[in-house]
């Protein structure tokens, strides 16, 4: 069916993704073992709480394919509104974060750490904003429409997907630059 298809398309999108953070991972435990100017940051103080709102995302998410129904009432609605929301808001953690960062002087360039931090949370946050994006469309769609049609709830299955391998990264990536290092 087409929404196999988009699923299929869904998980190869995501396996080039994997992909490009599987060499960034590589490289990071690489030059962890063999260089003299690592020296690893702190975790910024926003991170954590900033963590929280994106996996409430997911949940929010989540609860929005629960209510999405042949009507489209205004609890679904909410709820990809909240998760559209909480998106946002979790680039613009982000966005504070590094702004924190680079007050306390740690740079792109300051280390090897500091270096594959921004890096890999800034190419996370690129692939983030794709998926707000479409956040935002579904959000659009469920508030102009009256049913949920066929090619909402793909777009919301594919969408979910997306996601919740966002989040998933967002973990692994906190995980890996924070304990081992």
């Amino acid at each position: 069916t087409s929404a196999d298809s988009y699923r299929l398309a869904m998980w190869l999108g995501l396996a080039s993704i994997l992909m490009l953070f599987a060499g960034l991972s590589s490289a990071y435990i690489i030059r962890l073992g063999g260089s003299p100017d690592w020296r690893a940051i702190s975790i910024p103080g926003f991170l954590i709480p900033n963590s929280v709102i994106l996996l409430a995302s997911s949940v929010t998410l989540e609860m929005f394919r629960r209510k999405l129904t042949a009507e489209l009432t205004l609890q679904a609605r909410f709820w990809i509104g909240i998760t559209t929301l909480l998106g946002a808001a979790f680039l613009a953690g982000q966005i504070g974060i590094w702004k924190s960062l680079v007050a306390q002087g740690i740079y792109l360039s300051s280390n090897s750490h500091s270096s594959f931090f921004y890096l890999m949370t800034g190419t996370h946050a690129v692939h983030l904003a794709g998926g707000v994006i479409t956040l935002l469309v579904l959000a659009v769609m469920a508030w102009c429409q009256v049913h949920a049609t066929r090619g909402l709830r793909i777009l919301a299955d594919v969408t979910a997907i997306y996601w919740h391998f966002m989040d998933g990264l967002w973990i692994y990536l906190f995980v890996l630059l924070f304990f081992w290092r």
